[in-house]
C-alpha cells in the first residue's frame, strides 16, 4: 500500500482539488495507513479494496469541499433535533433503523450515498447512478450477506461519514490494525461529529427539510462529543444479552476480514471486541447517569422480535410523533419481506477466546441496568 502522502496526491490527481477543508483528518489517516501497512497482514484483495475505499473518502472530502465553496449557503442548513440509534451492535438495531426509514416524513442515511456524499442527491436528475456502485462496495460487505436486514435504499450507519475524517470504526471491521484500533478508542472526535454535520447538511441542501434518523454503535464512545456537535439530539437504545453480542460481532468482523487477509487472528477479534465494547457501554451508562437519561427511549431485542410495529409506536409517542397509516403499512411489508437476527448456526465463543459467563461479568453494571432500563426479559 502507498503512504499517506501518496494516497493523498492520488486522490487530489483524480478530482483536481487540493482543499480538503479542515486538517483533523490528517492525523487518523495516517496513524491507519501505518497500521495498515505494517499490522493488518492484507492480501492483494484487501490491499487494492483498503486502498481504494481510502481514495475515497479522500476525493469525497475534496468534493463536500467545492461544494461548499461553490454554494457557501449549505452551511445555513439546519439540522434539527435529529434521532440517533446508539446501541451495542447485534441488537436488533439495523431492523430498528430499516423500519424507521419507511416513513416517508423523515430522512436518513441511504446506503447508496454514505459513502459519496457528492454530488448532493438534489442536484441528480433522474436515476443515481451511485445506487449500482453502492450494490457492489464495501458498504454491501457490512450491510448485505445474511446477518443484517440490507437493501440498497436502506439505512445505512454512520460509518461512512466518520471515515471522511478518519476516524470511524469501519475500518477496524476491514482489518486488524491494533494501533489505529487503541487510537480511536482514545482520541477525540468533536471535529469528527463537527464533518459529518456538515456533511448532512450537503446531503439535505436543496431538499424540504425533514428530521434525521441516524445510528451508529460506535456513537456510544463518544457522546460527549457527538451531543456538542448535535445539542438537541435524542438516542433509542436496543438492548441484549452482551454474550451473544459480542460473539455475533465478532463473527461478523472475521467474516469481512476473513476476504482481505489470509492470517486472520481470531482471538485478536474476540479480545478487541469485548474491550471496545464494554468500554464503550461503561461510557454511555456514564454519559445517561449525568443527566441524560431523559433523552433515551430502551427497547429490548426480544421486544423487538416479538413486536416491531408495536415498539416503533411506543418510540414515536415518546418522541411526541404519530405513526401515519403510510409509515405503518411500510414498515409491516418491510419486516414480513426480510429476515432478523442470524438464521445461521451460532459459532462457538471459544473459537474467539470467548467465555460468555465472563462476558456478561464484563458488562455486569449494564446488565444490572439493562433489567431497567429495557425490563423485557424480566416480564418474559
Amino acid at each position: 500500500m502507498q503512504d499517506h502522502k501518496e494516497l493523498i496526491e492520488d486522490a487530489q490527481r483524480q478530482t483536481g482539488l487540493n482543499d480538503f477543508g479542515p486538517d483533523s483528518f490528517r492525523e487518523g489517516l495516517e496513524i491507519l495507513v501505518d497500521s495498515l501497512r505494517n499490522e493488518a497482514r492484507l492480501n492483494a484483495v484487501g490491499e487494492r479494496a483498503l486502498t481504494e475505499r481510502i481514495v475515497l473518502h479522500l476525493r469525497q472530502r475534496l468534493l463536500i469541499e467545492d461544494w461548499y465553496r461553490r454554494h457557501p449557503e449549505i452551511e445555513d442548513e439546519q439540522i434539527i433535533a435529529p434521532l440517533f440509534g446508539v446501541s451495542l451492535p447485534r441488537t436488533g438495531s439495523s431492523a430498528l433503523s430499516y423500519l424507521l426509514a419507511s416513513a416517508p416524513e423523515i430522512r436518513y442515511l441511504r446506503v447508496w450515498e454514505s459513502a459519496q456524499p457528492c454530488p448532493p442527491p438534489s442536484t441528480v436528475s433522474g436515476p443515481d447512478p451511485r445506487r449500482g456502485v453502492a450494490a457492489t462496495s464495501g458498504d454491501a460487505l457490512l450491510k448485505g450477506g445474511k446477518r443484517t436486514p440490507s437493501g440498497i435504499d436502506g439505512a445505512m450507519e454512520c460509518q461512512d461519514l466518520m471515515a471522511l475524517d478518519f476516524k470511524s470504526q469501519i475500518f477496524q471491521a476491514f482489518a486488524q490494525i491494533p494501533r489505529y484500533s487503541e487510537w480511536l478508542l482514545e482520541t477525540d472526535l468533536n471535529d469528527t461529529y463537527a464533518y459529518q454535520k456538515r456533511t448532512l447538511k450537503l446531503l439535505q441542501w436543496g431538499e424540504p427539510a425533514r428530521p434525521w434518523r441516524l445510528k451508529a454503535p460506535t456513537h456510544m464512545l463518544y457522546l460527549d462529543a457527538l451531543t456538542a456537535a448535535f445539542p438537541d439530539a435524542r438516542f433509542v437504545m436496543t438492548h441484549r444479552d452482551p454474550a451473544d453480542v459480542i460473539l455475533s460481532v465478532a463473527t461478523v468482523y472475521a467474516d469481512i476480514i476473513g476476504k482481505f487477509t489470509d492470517h486472520i487472528d481470531m482471538a485478536y477479534l474476540g479480545d478487541l471486541n469485548l474491550r471496545c465494547w464494554s468500554e464503550a457501554m461503561n461510557r454511555a451508562i456514564a454519559f445517561r447517569e449525568s443527566g441524560h437519561d431523559h433523552r433515551f427511549f430502551d427497547i429490548h431485542f426480544r421486544a423487538m422480535q416479538k413486536d416491531p410495529l408495536g415498539e416503533v409506536r411506543a418510540l414515536y409517542a415518546w418522541l411526541g410523533e404519530e405513526v401515519s397509516p403510510a409509515f405503518a403499512e411500510a414498515m409491516a411489508q418491510w419486516w414480513a419481506g426480510n429476515t432478523q437476527a442470524e438464521r445461521m448456526g451460532k459459532p462457538d465463543p471459544a473459537r474467539f477466546g470467548l467465555d460468555p459467563a465472563a462476558v456478561r461479568e464484563r458488562f455486569a453494571p449494564y446488565l444490572q441496568r439493562m433489567a431497567r432500563w429495557a425490563p423485557f426479559d424480566a416480564a418474559a
